[in-house]
């Protein structure tokens, strides 16, 4: 159904208009430029023709089948001008008419008549309030935009139509070519995920590039995303974020975890690149359309200069690329024709005065290299250099095993050498900073493409002695579950809980740990104290009957003093485990993605440095071990500065525990394990503390 809106071949504009100043005649103006070889049906019942072309009063008069209507009417009339194009057989319009959802209430009701109606005689909606669509490679702009630029490989996604407008005359001002443009607006029927979906099928388009502000269905969206992504890179720049939800979350994973972390979690799964500002967007949409994907993360560079150089060398270790030595077999290559002054090793220096023929015997030897997996030429316009003749040498040598990007550093000296590499398809960057980004998205996208199969691990678990601990709560409409209750349910999900009960007496309290062994830790229990360590609630390591007293006695005087209106439970005497690091494993329910996982070393880790990584549910074992590797402080657990390695393997067997969880319970909306003890392989981690909140009532708090 959306052939009739990217490749049509009747278009109908509703509201075309004589006047050079109104949207409809620049519609209009724009198909008949563009060389729209298909027919153009102009109505306006004020007016007998537009630009030469016959015009209707009504679409009625017209005796053919229409495709596409384009509504450029007064919002008033644009449900009538939908239903004449429905009757002349379109089945898609798009309403590029402003004054609906993003005016208001009564906007968004007139908006959702249009939806209706569209709905209700199987026709597809694209807009209101949009820019319209423009497709090169149909010679079709059916768009009010001044500029159409020459055919390319990059189709645009956008949902500001104003922005639009702007990538159209930067990209007609680069050279750079683009397939199909489209303006989503208020995206009242046809959304992202339809457009993702089309052009991820559409032949002429290479790589999909997007700005959104938002995602109407963040399910749907994953999926087509995901399916997009596996033919072709899908390039996004998101914007707009804002803390997920309007509540305070109550646990360390939901206050860490944002609107914007949610989309980098969906955009992960689904081998989406994210492009953090609009120069990224296009950078790294320029390489995908023109260069190869590279094979791994080895970069090499070659320079005339030596400061460049380094700079190149820094900007790529700096986001995760490795600078690799040339082997000496390429070494001895490049020594019988470099100057003794030259460097062979990486950064290949050709030193200043060189001309285009050293940087090309250079490219010669390394792009043969096995072990290296990209090549960025740095040049810097000094007198030998000739920039322009060193372009066209360029585009002749490239082999296209492995990508090739460069940064002519400068001005007028290079602007002809820049035209020249943009015809020939090798993109070029003004820093080799941006230059070494694009190869990392790149590396990025082709490791996704290379990951293995999604395998998803299915434990044997006790939902029923989940199912008892939940429907208590519900009955309860007490949201908060407390650690007593969130371990009953980690037990059922086999992880290691120590031997615990709740005591209300200090009697109590010694004859449980007198049964369970010293030394023993007793908290309070309270569903009405998240933060038990905040109010004096925690005491460790006791390791007699009077130490326990006393610190029931202690702790139940502080807590009437502190939290005088909580509901107390008593306290919970828990054996003493075994030391060792605490890491911290979490969930929380995102309103678009669903569950989404933490991980993160406990402490200063989290609490300063909020040093945590995300991924939506459910993860595989490979998935569970990227979320380790993915924290900056992952080389403490793997036994830095001389301490014992941790047993990583249960972490992520935790965090696929959890991630069943999540999954199997949706009334779970919070969940903390915080902290999970973990020590080196062949000891068993435990659960020290943990929470859960729920969907089945309002949040409390102390």
């Amino acid at each position: 159904m959306l052939e009739s809106l990217i490749y049509p071949q009747t278009v109908a504009v509703l509201g075309a208009s004589r006047n050079p100043a109104k949207v409809g005649h620049a519609v209009v103006a724009n198909l008949v430029a563009s060389g729209f070889a298909g027919n153009i049906v102009p109505v306006n019942p004020e007016a007998a023709e537009v630009l030469g072309r016959k015009c209707y009063r009504n679409l009625k008069e017209y005796e053919g089948q229409v495709d596409l209507g384009v509504i450029v009417v007064p919002p008033k009339f644009v449900k009538e001008a939908i239903q004449s194009c429905i009757d002349a057989g379109a089945k898609v319009v798009t309403v590029i008419t402003a004054g609906f959802k993003e005016v208001g209430a009564d906007g968004a009701a007139l908006e959702q008549e249009l939806v209706e109606l569209c709905q209700s005689q199987d026709v597809r909606l694209m807009g209101p309030n949009c820019l319209g669509i423009l497709n090169t490679h149909h010679r079709m702009n059916a768009t009010f935009a001044p500029s159409m630029p020459q055919p390319g490989r990059i189709s645009v996604i956008s949902q500001s139509g104003a922005l639009c407008v702007a990538i159209l005359d930067w990209a007609t001002r680069q050279k750079l070519g683009l397939g199909k443009v489209i303006s989503i607006g208020n995206k009242a029927d046809l959304n992202e995920a339809d457009f993702l979906q089309a052009l991820a099928e559409d032949k002429e388009t290479a790589v999909i590039a997007s700005y959104l502000e938002s995602i109407k269905d963040g399910n749907k969206f994953l999926r087509i995303a995901e399916e997009a992504a596996a033919l072709k890179p899908v390039v996004i720049l998101k914007v707009g974020i804002t803390q997920a939800g309007a509540k305070a979350a109550s646990s360390h994973t939901g206050s860490l975890a944002g609107a914007d972390i949610a989309y980098g979690a969906a955009f992960k799964r689904a081998g989406v690149i994210r492009a953090e500002n609009f120069e990224a967007l296009f950078d790294y949409a320029q390489a995908f359309a023109a260069q190869p994907l590279p094979r791994g993360k080895r970069v090499a560079v070659i320079t005339n200069a030596g400061g460049p150089g380094i700079m190149a060398a820094d900007a790529a270790e700096s986001i995760g690329l490795k600078m690799v030595t040339p082997s000496d077999k390429a070494k001895a290559a490049l020594r019988k024709f470099l100057p003794a002054a030259a460097s062979v090793n990486n950064p290949v220096d050709v030193i200043g005065d060189a001309p285009p023929e050293l940087y090309i015997e250079s490219l010669k030897v390394l792009q043969e290299e096995e072990d290296i997996d990209g090549i960025v030429v740095v040049v810097t316009p000094q007198n030998m250099t000739e920039p322009s003749r060193l372009a066209e040498l360029l585009a002749a040598t490239h082999n296209h095993k492995k990508p090739l990007l460069t940064t002519f550093m400068g001005g007028e000296a290079v602007e002809a050498a820049k035209e020249k590499l943009m015809a020939a398809g090798i993109p070029n960057y003004p820093s080799a900073e941006r230059a070494m980004d694009a190869l990392r998205a790149m590396s990025d996208y082709a490791a996704w493409r290379r990951r293995p199969p999604r395998i998803v691990t299915r434990f044997p678990v006790n939902r029923r002695r989940v199912d008892r601990v939940l429907q208590m709560h519900v009955r309860s409409g007490q949201p908060q579950v407390g650690e007593v209750d969130a371990k009953e349910i980690l037990r059922a999900y086999e992880f290691n809980i120590l031997d615990g009960y709740i005591a209300r007496t200090a009697d109590d309290a010694v004859d449980i740990a007198e049964r369970i062994g010293y030394p023993v830790v007793i908290k309070i229990s309270s569903p009405d104290i998240i933060h038990k360590s905040d109010f004096g609630g925690v005491r460790i390591n006791l390791a007699n009957a009077e130490q326990v007293r006393d610190a029931f006695d202690l702790m139940m005087l502080r807590i009437h003093r502190r939290a005088p209106n909580a509901n107390l439970r008593g306290v919970f005497v828990e054996k003493m485990g075994h030391r060792g690091r605490e890491v911290i494993l979490g969930m929380t329910r995102d309103p678009q993605f669903g569950p989404m996982l933490m991980f993160g070393l406990g402490g200063i880790f989290v609490e300063v440095m909020k040093d945590v990584t995300f991924h939506l549910a459910p993860i595989t074992a490979e998935e569970a071990m990227q979320m380790l590797k993915g924290t900056r402080s992952y080389a403490l657990l793997q036994g830095a500065r001389g301490q014992a390695p941790v047993d990583l393997e249960a972490i992520a067997g935790a965090l696929q525990r959890i991630s069943q969880l999540a999954t199997d319970y949706p009334e779970i909306t919070e969940l903390d394990i915080n902290p999970f003890i973990v020590g080196p392989v062949g000891t068993e981690p435990y659960v020290a503390d943990a929470r859960m909140t729920l969907s089945n009532g309002a949040d409390q708090h102390e």
